[in-house]
């Protein structure tokens, strides 16, 4: 038997914030637990917490973590606030979404544009309204340039080389700021630059790349999501939650997938629609509490 308990497993100032009942989505997530008779807890976000958790008889939820058992979810921010994700998984690959088809040809076309134009906005304030192509490639680095993990299709700078022998414009590779390059990546890097002149190496900037880039290739960083509020196609190396509207470099081929790139013209606002509004729980919108519940029914929570 387990307890009719869900302990919350939070970083600090984000348990404090959920404790305080002040965190909007977490505040709902508990109202429609308790609602269904669960008592609440909230314990700290660390490792020997979450493996604790496995042998605690209550069910757990993590924030961007991976369950460690069966009685464990994940909550993750799609993205953007206030959209969410509850999921048995914290690989965005594995979601439910990625899993899903986009019905492109049932988009409801006034509302998805309406919805469109708002998050542009924004996000983006009117930069999305005079992008312009320059004519070069962005190119969104994240972390481990150098190691082929299970999900990817090859190693980033691998990657990089694929862009750089399949195009022949100007390439920008975007370092992430927040990530930390070891010596031997930066130095990888630094002979890239130098056997091809066409290629920049910088750190952030996303928003001044994304607007003037004809389109942009990356494992599957969150930059590339960001492009299609600028209406720029993407070109993906790796697993992804939002594959549908990008070519796909393992299904297709690096070259042919970089060759169609510059032509995709996908419907971004029935996608973006979609994506957030059907298949994201949106915090900000009333019937949120019953697409959180929907989302634990989907775990076989008794909610």
């Amino acid at each position: 038997m387990t307890d009719h308990r869900v302990t919350f497993y939070l970083e600090d100032g984000l348990r404090q914030s959920a404790e305080a009942g002040q965190h909007n989505f977490l505040t709902l997530v508990a109202g429609v637990l308790r609602d269904a008779g669960f008592s609440i807890a909230y314990r700290p976000d660390t490792e020997e917490e979450r493996a604790a958790s496995a042998k605690r008889p209550d069910y757990a939820l993590f924030h961007m973590a991976e369950p460690t058992h069966d009685r464990a979810l994940t909550l993750r921010r799609v993205y953007h606030y206030p959209f969410w994700a509850i999921e048995p998984s914290a690989r965005r690959w594995d979601w439910r979404v990625a899993r899903t088809g986009f019905p492109a040809d049932a988009v409801p076309r006034k509302e998805a544009d309406r919805f469109y134009r708002f998050w542009q906005r924004r996000l983006f304030g009117d930069a999305p309204e005079r992008v312009s192509r320059d004519g070069y490639v962005y190119v969104p680095l994240q972390g481990r340039l150098l190691q082929h993990r299970s999900f990817q299709g090859c190693a980033p700078l691998d990657m990089l080389h694929a862009v750089l022998a399949h195009t022949s414009a100007p390439v920008i590779a975007g370092l992430h700021p927040k990530e930390s390059y070891s010596d031997k990546e930066r130095a990888a890097l630094d002979r890239m630059q130098r056997n091809h002149p066409r290629l920049t190496v910088a750190t952030g900037g996303m928003e001044r790349w994304l607007w003037g880039c004809d389109f942009t290739v990356t494992e599957n960083s969150s930059a590339a999501f960001n492009g299609f509020f600028f209406g720029k196609p993407a070109v993906l190396f790796a697993r992804c939650d939002f594959h549908h509207i990008a070519a796909d470099a393992a299904r297709m081929g690096a070259e042919e997938a970089l060759r169609a790139a510059p032509d995709m013209a996908p419907d971004y606002a029935g996608y973006l629609h979609w994506f957030w509004q059907k298949m994201a729980i949106n915090a900000g919108r009333p019937g949120a509490p019953e697409r959180i519940r929907e989302a634990l029914l989907r775990a076989g929570w008794p909610v």
